[in-house]
């Protein structure tokens, strides 16, 4: 057996990033961009007014007050047909383009048109008016040539917005990774089927599949392949056809464990099978090549929990570099044991918690876990307690690692 991180290390060495592809601004919402993005334009394109209310030239406002003979109206989408002179002022709408020589946007609430004349006026009363008082002008937010999004960042919603700004519908990202789901097994039978003598539902494969959609993968659910060769050859080569393929169970070493036999008749080399960890231990990895990238093959245990902590372990992080994101350390936080525990063995162990606040600390709560093949009390947990290996006793009000679910 090998260490975790020995393991990890030897997963996100094949797990290289796929090949980018151009999507439209909706696809691409969560996907690493690919190239960086150099806007075409200035923006705002114009002096643009950022308040409902008149244009003017601050300097004829004596203590910001004054009356001014209005010349034109401009809303948002309109040009301004004049350039404005001293003692003249143009209503404008928010967004609107400022004319040439006014320098300061007074708010409507500040001024009272009066049109009882041949020619309307405009008395302003703002005693803070000041020159580029509410106008944005041209290239302020960005400048034609700047680069606005560097390689490397996951989109957001706000991104496709600023995207949109630059005129870029589309752009160049890495694709989330396909990822074939197949469970192995004689005893499992679809969650739709009420189990007969000896079955059981088949509980793994919809438990990652949604695993897989919550790291942005594209699960495919491959189904369900009984213990022969001949089946299981049949259901893995239809998963091989994806950049990743997760199996589960038939990877101990049971008579019927009969899956890395033929993976490796499928030409998928071993790159280790065995981790010193618990539950998950007889965690197999291996790959395929392949023209567009290798094929990444992982035989997760047939328990439901040792499945779950293998995936967050191993998996995750490698659907992570193949969607071409960085590496970040998996959400963890202190907490202190509600109770004694005692590890047994020599292997690293994850175990199920709740957690609980208590003024500034956080408590540990252990649940009553019966072991890898218990999901009842995974779905009560809040997260896994980390018992490194090498101790055996813990007491009350010791300190652990919590790993978040």
């Amino acid at each position: 057996m090998i260490g975790i991180e020995q393991a990890l290390s030897w997963v996100l060495e094949r797990a290289t990033p796929r090949v980018p592809q151009r999507e439209s601004l909706c696809q691409s919402l969560g996907r690493v961009l690919a190239e960086e993005v150099i806007s075409d334009i200035d923006s705002p394109p114009f002096d643009k007014a950022l308040m409902d209310g008149f244009a003017v030239v601050a300097s004829d406002l004596r203590g910001g007050r004054g009356e001014l003979m209005m010349i034109d109206d401009v809303a948002a989408g309109d040009v301004p047909c004049e350039p404005l002179q001293s003692g003249m002022a143009t209503r404008i709408m928010t967004g609107a383009p400022v004319p040439r020589g006014a320098d300061a946007v007074i708010v409507g609430e500040r001024c009272q048109l009066d049109t009882s004349g041949d020619i309307p006026t405009v008395r302003i009363d703002d005693r803070d008016v000041r020159p580029g008082q509410n106008i944005l002008r041209r290239g302020m937010s960005i400048r034609r040539g700047e680069t606005v999004l560097q390689a490397g960042r996951p989109l957001s919603a706000i991104d496709a917005g600023l995207l949109a700004e630059v005129g870029r519908t589309q752009v160049l990202v890495h694709p989330q990774p396909s990822v074939a789901v197949l469970a192995t097994g004689n005893e499992l039978v679809p969650a739709c089927d009420v189990p007969g003598p000896g079955q059981i539902r088949n509980s793994n494969g919809p438990m990652l599949c949604a695993l897989v959609s919550s790291a942005g993968g594209q699960p495919v659910d491959v189904g369900i392949a009984r213990d022969t060769e001949a089946e299981l050859a049949q259901q893995i080569n239809r998963g091989l056809h994806e950049d990743v393929l997760i199996l589960s169970g038939g990877v101990s070493t049971g008579v019927l464990d009969l899956v890395p036999r033929v993976l490796r008749d499928l030409g998928v080399e071993q790159v280790f099978h065995g981790v010193c960890l618990k539950p998950g231990k007889p965690l197999w990895f291996g790959v395929r090549p392949h023209a567009k990238g290798p094929r990444l093959v992982f035989g997760l245990p047939g328990n439901p929990v040792s499945g779950l902590v293998c995936f967050e372990l191993f998996v995750r992080p490698a659907l992570a570099a193949l969607a071409g994101q960085p590496q970040r350390p998996r959400a963890s936080v202190p907490g202190k044991l509600t109770g004694a525990y005692r590890q047994r063995g020599d292997r690293p162990t994850y175990y199920p918690v709740r957690l609980e606040r208590q003024g500034d600390q956080t408590l540990v709560r252990l649940l009553d876990w019966l072991g890898s093949a218990d999901l009842r009390t995974l779905a009560q947990a809040d997260g896994l307690a980390v018992f490194p290996a090498g101790r055996t006793d813990y007491e009350t009000d010791e300190t652990v690692t919590v790993l978040l679910l």
